[in-house]
């Protein structure tokens, strides 16, 4: 059974120190298959910050894939910005900017959306594009898919000025043919969830979205510090967010999406190249 956390937006340099060690113990108690991290792990790129990033990183459990955001390119160093944008990212974190993490019905794979000619939004290139297609598409339908990057596909409920990611619906129709179930994004500081069909009608196949909040930083915006923890055990999917009471991490919330045979055909529980999600059953707190 597939476990994922799915944690953003750390941005340290603004991190609560409090809320980090809660972070690593909450984590460390429910030992997920992987950790993804989609970006933001400093406030402005400095190497004391990645270095105190790296040091969180090594005491997550269990695998680990990340990716870089706005916040992870220099803003005031106007040389590195343009001239070595991920230089720290890079040495202190990892090299990889596409990281992919396939185990048994599992496949995750990470994309970079952060560009240094654009302070806050971000986008996907042709290439990256490409790749989606050619890293999920030969994978057996029994898989689960997971795209991760920082910036969203998709706007949170009520924004009138989405920074949804760049060439965005591009991605969304390789993620569509390559098979893609699940969509991690964070940037926002905003959690919630729901399916990319709701925005984009010409998306036939049902992806779900679910964006993380800030999960340890002090840059917190009309909710607490939280993270995303994911269970799919076919046909369900479950994603909790936990969130920071003061003293440790508990459930804020909790939705389950159960799969159903779409587009007139049938299939079985564990294949979901055909499947609709649909919201059966929602728990609140918040």
């Amino acid at each position: 059974m597939p476990t994922i956390a799915h944690i953003s937006d750390l941005h340290f340099g603004k991190e609560d120190p409090p809320v980090a060690e809660a972070l690593l113990a909450d984590l460390g108690a429910r030992a997920p298959r992987l950790v993804a991290v989609s970006g933001d792990l400093t406030q402005r790129a400095r190497a004391r910050e990645f270095r105190a990033a790296r040091a969180f990183l090594d005491n997550l459990p269990g695998a680990v894939l990340v990716v870089p955001g706005n916040h992870d390119v220099p803003l005031w160093d106007v040389v590195s910005r343009f001239a070595r944008p991920l230089h720290n990212y890079r040495r202190y974190l990892t090299p990889e900017l596409a990281p992919f993490f396939h185990q048994e019905d599992l496949a995750v794979m990470g994309v970079n959306t952060a560009r240094s000619w654009t302070f806050k939004n971000g986008r996907i290139s042709w290439a990256q594009i490409e790749q989606i297609r050619d890293r999920f598409a030969p994978l057996p339908e029994r898989v689960f898919k997971v795209l991760v990057t920082h910036h969203p596909f998709i706007p949170s409920p009520g924004d009138p000025d989405p920074a949804v990611v760049g060439r965005g619906f591009h991605a969304l129709q390789a993620a569509e043919a390559a098979g893609v179930d699940l969509l991690l994004a964070g940037h926002l500081h905003l959690g919630f969830s729901g399916d990319v069909r709701a925005h984009h009608l010409s998306i036939r196949r049902s992806m779900l979205v679910a964006q993380a909040g800030t999960a340890i930083s002090l840059r917190t915006r009309d909710e607490p510090n939280t993270y995303n923890w994911i269970t799919f055990e076919p046909p369900h999917l479950t994603i909790e967010v936990r969130g920071w009471g003061g003293g440790a991490f508990a459930t804020l919330s909790m939705t389950r999406w159960s799969s159903t045979a779409g587009n007139g055909r049938r299939s079985r529980p564990d294949r979901l190249s055909h499947f609709d999600w649909r919201p059966t059953r929602v728990r609140s707190r918040l």
